[in-house]
């Protein structure tokens, strides 16, 4: 039987990854001894990699694809190709930045400030390539780990990934620029591409992670409402596209089931009692397909 070599991300990224999957129907279960892990789907070998090195192993073929950052596509320059994006990170559903940062109180306050300085970064052709396109000349080294250390004593400025940007402020650091904005992204070797049953694994797969994505914000509602109130609830909802409205065994009433943004549940339930909707239920949704 044909399989799938399917690269996860191990690191920052794997915790969010696996939860993803599962929403999205795979389950995979991780020794601690083992780069193998085990997934309920025989047309899938799993291997964890890390982020980095994932684009160089799908561009050589050792992985037919695999799930990881863009900056490390950019970062490594691999002939991979991204069948899509996903907006999620390590702690939340969103991008990321690299950012180029400085102490709170040091003198650099535009790109051109850096001229001749040193820049600590795990991401050294990326930063390389930013400084080119300021025409600015900096020695940038490499740095694994936190290197918000580094800064001022080893290194005037730092080129780092961020959520928020909080742990930055903690470290008394202070963004001066962006450097690459990135999303983690499903990326799938060029001669697997080619091969058809590969290429539809790899899609599906990328719809029901994208579905996935899609309900991670989102719960279903169901309620049911008399006929002549129903006006006045779909007043208040606001829907995906349109709420489905079906027909009771009592003619008079009908069932409304609908998607909102879980968000939103708590200013809008009060609003459909005051309706006069009925046996509101609430339930968690794993993916919505477009």
């Amino acid at each position: 039987m044909s399989a799938l070599k399917l690269g996860i991300p191990k690191g920052s990224l794997q915790e969010a990854t696996l939860e993803l999957l599962a929403r999205a129907g795979w389950r995979i279960t991780l020794s601690s001894r083992s780069y193998i892990p085990a997934i309920d789907d025989p047309e899938i070998e799993c291997l964890m990699v890390r982020a980095q090195e994932m684009a160089r192993y799908v561009e050589t073929g050792a992985l037919d694809a695999g799930i990881t950052g863009h900056d490390w596509v950019v970062e490594t320059g691999a002939d991979v190709i991204e069948l899509a994006e996903f907006i999620y990170a390590k702690q939340r559903l969103a991008r990321v930045r690299w950012v180029l940062a400085v102490p709170e109180d040091s003198a650099i306050h535009a790109v051109s400030d850096l001229e001749g300085k040193v820049i600590a970064t795990e991401v050294v052709k990326i930063t390389e390539k930013f400084l080119a396109r300021h025409n600015v000349r900096a020695r940038v080294e490499f740095y694994w780990g936190a290197t918000e250390v580094k800064v001022p004593q080893l290194a005037d400025a730092i080129v780092e990934v961020t959520e928020t940007g909080a742990s930055l402020r903690a470290h008394r650091l202070r963004i001066v620029d962006t450097v690459l904005e990135s999303a983690t992204v499903f990326i799938m070797n060029r001669a697997a591409a080619a091969d058809t049953w590969k290429k539809e694994k790899a899609d599906n797969i990328v719809l029901m992670l994208q579905g996935a994505i899609y309900a991670s914000n989102k719960v279903g509602l169901m309620l049911n409402v008399r006929r002549d109130d129903l006006t006045g609830v779909l007043n208040v909802l606001p829907a995906l596209k349109n709420p489905t409205v079906s027909t009771l065994s009592d003619p008079d009433w009908v069932a409304v089931n609908t998607i909102i943004e879980e968000a939103v549940v708590r200013q809008i339930l009060p609003k459909l009692k005051a309706a006069n909707a009925q046996g509101i239920v609430e339930y968690p949704l794993n993916k919505i397909v477009p």
